[in-house]
Order: C-alpha cells, then sequence, then structure tokens
C-alpha cells in the first residue's frame, strides 16, 4: 500500500533533479526548508523528526541536497519528507510538503471499528507497522 501524504504523493517518486527544481521553487518564494523523517506516518502523526535545523539561509538547493543524502544513508528506510515555511507575515505556515524517501516496503494501514454507546460505531485507522515493532524499528529487516 503506498502511502499518500502532501503534495506529488499521487506521482511517480520524484528524482533528486525533480526535487531540486521543487527546493529552488521554494527558495524563489524565500520559503524556509526543512527535513524531517518518520517510521510511523499515520496522517495524524504529524510530529516527525527533524533532520537538522530549518534552513533559512539557503540561496540554491545544493545545500539541503547535501542533506537529504545524509539524512537517507542515515534512515534509509524511514519516509523522508521536504518541508518549506512561508515566515512572511507572521504566519509560519507550511506551503509545500512532498515526501521524497520511502521504505522498501509499505505495509499499509488497517481499519479499526469500535462500537460506543447507542449503537454508536467508531472507526480508526491504524498502521501495521507500529503492531510489529517498536518505534525506530519499524521498517528495518532482520529478526
Amino acid at each position: 500500500m503506498r502511502m499518500t501524504q502532501g503534495a506529488f504523493s499521487f506521482l511517480p517518486e520524484l528524482t533528486d533533479i525533480q526535487i531540486a527544481a521543487q527546493i529552488e521553487y521554494c527558495l524563489r518564494n524565500e520559503w524556509a526548508v526543512s527535513i524531517e523523517f518518520t517510521d510511523d506516518p499515520h496522517p495524524r502523526n504529524v510530529y516527525w523528526s527533524m533532520w537538522g535545523l530549518p534552513m533559512f539561509d539557503l540561496h540554491d538547493a545544493a545545500g539541503l541536497m547535501q542533506e537529504l543524502a545524509a539524512c537517507r544513508a542515515a534512515q534509509p528506510e524511514h519516509y523522508i519528507r521536504i518541508n518549506a515555511f512561508d515566515p512572511s507575515k507572521g504566519w509560519e505556515t507550511v506551503r509545500l510538503s512532498f515526501i521524497v524517501n520511502r521504505p522498501s516496503q509499505e505495509p499499509g494501514f488497517r481499519l479499526v471499528r469500535r462500537e460506543g454507546a447507542g449503537r454508536s460505531i467508531h472507526y480508526t485507522l491504524e498502521s501495521y507497522a507500529v503492531q510489529r515493532r517498536p518505534e525506530g524499528e519499524r521498517y528495518t529487516t532482520g529478526t
């Protein structure tokens, strides 16, 4: 199951040249760019781990591409995304967010049904990954 979050998630994987072009677009708009990673991509998990600090003073995409390569080397079986923040007008709002790395196998999600009072039914999504391994080891291979 391919997880779809952020911009471009329904498209084929972006190449590094396409990623660099998107970063250049962000820099032309004077947006701060950051890299985040996680092994729990649940749609409500908005708090991914940050790789380094947000890059406010970049002038070209090469600096972020170096950091992306380092993050991919350190976290090859994690989801990695790039976020661009618009600091104008005090918004500090995410203007663009897209995934640039995925684990080799994406186990997907299951729908969990729970019956409540008055015959009401509640549904939630649960990642198959969190059932099997603790945080940080959910997409690693081995025993």
